[in-house]
């Protein structure tokens, strides 16, 4: 077993992908694995395979999550490419409780709430979804002078996804552990893969444990050209989701496809029902 915080660096030659923060393309292949508990026994497992150390990474982290968890707020920057277009940096006050369960009960819904600070174009806009609430739908009112009009939408609807990479129900640290682990998974049957690991990169003040996956060759079954994960050493939590994809040209530099961070993040800071309800005296719902 290795240790989170004492992984040597490596520099190692494997079979898999390991990009995904938030990300699978695959939606079903994501609500699949959110639906199983952890894997306890890896079909390939008989033979070692050199992107386990960062497999057990991500697997020791979504059980510190769903064991230890129970909710988080962050200043969540995040921007994806959407039709070819790179928008930019977007920033929300987040807050998110886990989904619980009570044996196979479901006790605690995923809950979100998202206050839109930049820029301009999203600057006001609240966002509320709890997963079965509400028919399902999500919760929005916009800023500036439509800030007076509520609605609701189908949170994979047209006017919800418009702009978006991702529904709403796909956001979260422990999404984002889910897809990481599927994708291993998955991916660990390819090889040109080139992955480091570094135990004790500084990001910003935060000791970090830096994931960085890179497959220089061009395949139909690895999405990204790279990816980095930064694990926070102290939470244990991803911070932190980049990818790119392959260089346009000969000698060109990789294109940033997409980025999620989760800044200033707390944990178990006690949030309830009213952190997700239109009715808190502290949001601009009408």
């Amino acid at each position: 077993m290795h240790q989170f915080l004492r992984l040597p660096r490596l520099r190692l030659i494997i079979i898999s992908l390991l990009a995904t923060a938030p990300l699978l393309s695959n939606a079903q292949d994501a609500e699949q694995v959110a639906r199983l508990s952890l894997p306890t026994v890896d079909p390939m497992a008989e033979r070692h395979h050199p992107i386990d150390p960062a497999l057990e990474i991500a697997r020791e982290s979504l059980r510190h999550v769903r064991d230890h968890v129970d909710d988080y707020t962050a200043m969540f920057i995040k921007r994806c490419r959407v039709g070819g277009v790179m928008p930019p940096l977007q920033y929300a006050s987040l807050k998110i409780r886990n989904r619980k369960f009570d044996g196979e009960n479901l006790s605690v819904p995923l809950s979100v709430y998202l206050d839109f600070l930049k820029p301009s174009s999203v600057k006001g806009r609240e966002v509320i979804w709890v997963e079965n609430a509400n028919d399902g739908n999500l919760i929005v009112h916009q800023g500036g002078f439509a800030s007076f009009l509520t609605t609701q939408l189908d949170p994979e609807g047209m006017l919800a996804m418009r702009g978006q990479r991702y529904s709403i129900k796909e956001i979260g640290i422990e999404n984002l552990l889910e897809k990481f682990v599927a994708t291993a998974l998955k991916d660990r049957q390819h090889g040109e893969c080139d992955v480091q690991i570094e135990a004790d990169h500084l990001f910003g003040q935060t000791s970090c444990t830096l994931v960085e996956v890179v497959h220089p060759i061009r395949r139909d079954h690895f999405r990204f050209y790279r990816a980095r994960v930064y694990f926070d050493n102290v939470t244990k939590l991803p911070i932190r989701y980049q990818a790119w994809l392959w260089p346009e040209s000969t000698g060109g530099p990789p294109v940033l496809d997409e980025e999620y961070n989760y800044f200033n993040l707390k944990v178990n800071v006690g949030l309830s029902a009213i952190d997700f309800d239109t009715d808190n005296p502290d949001y601009r719902f009408r």
